[in-house]
């Protein structure tokens, strides 16, 4: 960094499910926050993301915007890249300028998702997605522009308020059908956007105090289980037989963009930073069903 600000943090993609979280995160613990959307700050543009970073002095900017359409990426692999990629690199150069911390939002899709044992920190990723490239090219420009200041959070499977809603749709669909076939072959983290919005908060509080190493840090729920046994909890929480929950194979909803088989991932720099993991998924989603009709689900 040039020099080191006290100012507000920065939240980049504020209208999205995760911005918001981060925001409300913020507020709950007394930070003062700025919300940019693109209007404000396009990180396609150099001029508005370097005229807004320089302008407001962040002390801490949680980049939150990104392309999450996956299938499309594969068609619009340029789009995506100048967001997910260029456009973090933008985001790194400015806050260097600054002298900002970034916290930049990641995905497992940059692993290639026939692993058997959860993912490393530092496992060599191997994305088979325009989407995982994309999103690989922007932890590579922050990491490269801001080797002390510029941390890698990467998330999966992501739920929380706002928009459509998966818990919701399973729910809408218990009473709808007799019985719902869903993917048992692809094994996963589901993640509560709130947890991940407090962790968040929680790395750049140790990140200006110095007690967090810069790198890639894995914000994902504890535990792992197939995109069915999720369904079946979801059944179980509300009170309707898990059994009607019926396991079925990716090949019956073939998509446009591989899905990973398999994106466990492992946490182990938390404790690093003195900050325990994400708790187990079963427990998040306990406390994040009586808000299911502001849910949605996004690949991260």
């Amino acid at each position: 960094m040039t020099e080191t600000v006290t100012g507000p943090w920065l939240v980049t993609g504020a209208r999205g499910m995760l911005g918001r979280g981060v925001l409300a995160a913020l507020a709950a613990d007394g930070v003062p926050a700025l919300a940019a959307g693109r209007d404000e700050l396009d990180l396609t543009d150099r001029a508005s993301v370097h005229g807004y970073v320089m302008t407001h002095r962040p002390a801490v900017v949680v980049n939150c915007a990104a392309w999450t359409a996956v299938d499309d990426a594969e068609s619009r692999e340029p789009e995506a890249l100048a967001v997910n990629g260029t456009g973090a690199g933008l985001l790194a150069q400015a806050c260097g300028a600054a002298g900002a911390l970034l916290l930049h939002v990641s995905t497992d899709y940059v692993f290639g998702g026939d692993g058997r044992l959860p993912y490393a920190e530092d496992a060599p990723p191997e994305p088979r997605t325009a989407y995982g490239r994309t999103k690989l090219a922007g932890e590579l420009a922050v990491r490269a522009t801001l080797p002390d200041t510029g941390y890698v959070v990467r998330t999966a499977w992501l739920y929380g308020a706002g928009g459509k809603n998966f818990v919701a749709t399973l729910l809408r669909l218990e009473r709808e059908r007799e019985t719902l076939d869903v993917v048992n072959d692809q094994w996963g983290q589901p993640t509560w956007a709130a947890d991940l919005a407090g962790h968040l908060v929680l790395l750049g509080r140790a990140a200006l105090a110095g007690t967090a190493p810069a790198g890639v840090y894995h914000g994902t729920s504890g535990g792992r289980t197939t995109w069915c046994a999720f369904a079946q909890e979801i059944f179980r929480l509300a009170g309707a037989d898990p059994a009607r929950v019926r396991p079925t194979t990716s090949a019956a909803y073939p998509t446009v963009a591989h899905r990973p088989a398999y994106s466990v991932l492992g946490h182990d720099r938390w404790r690093a930073a003195g900050i325990e993991p994400i708790r187990d998924w079963r427990t998040a989603l306990a406390a994040a069903l009586p808000s299911t009709t502001n849910m949605t689900h996004v690949p991260a």
